[in-house]
């Protein structure tokens, strides 16, 4: 074997070497990505389940309609409409002015 076989058998053996340690390099570049990539999803899968926790414990709260404010006084519009109908009666001559005393006194809570 002359000086050219050796050269091209060191071409040959160098080449093959270098395939080898690509695949490898390849074959692990590709493992690790699916580690990497698994590992990346258990992290955002325990994010969201953080965030998912947070958002329900934060909640807008709920109000509620607040009542009609009372008329001038103190006095409640249905109560203003009571003793109307009260002074009407009163007025057709169906209650007393005793009667209407008693129950006034009970629509103002006195």
């Amino acid at each position: 074997m002359g000086l050219l076989g050796g050269i091209a058998r060191t071409a040959v053996v160098a080449g093959t070497a270098s395939a080898v340690s690509g695949r490898v390099q390849r074959r692990q570049a590709s493992k690790f990505a699916e580690k990497d990539a698994a590992t990346a999803a258990k992290q955002q899968e325990a994010y969201d389940a953080q965030m998912g926790q947070q958002q329900a414990a934060y909640q807008e709260p709920v109000y509620q309609q607040q009542p009609p404010p009372p008329a001038a006084g103190g006095i409640s519009n249905d109560a203003i409409q009571q003793l109307k109908e009260l002074a009407a009666l009163k007025e057709q001559g169906i209650l007393t002015e005793q009667e209407f005393g008693v129950q006034k006194a009970k629509i103002l809570g006195g």
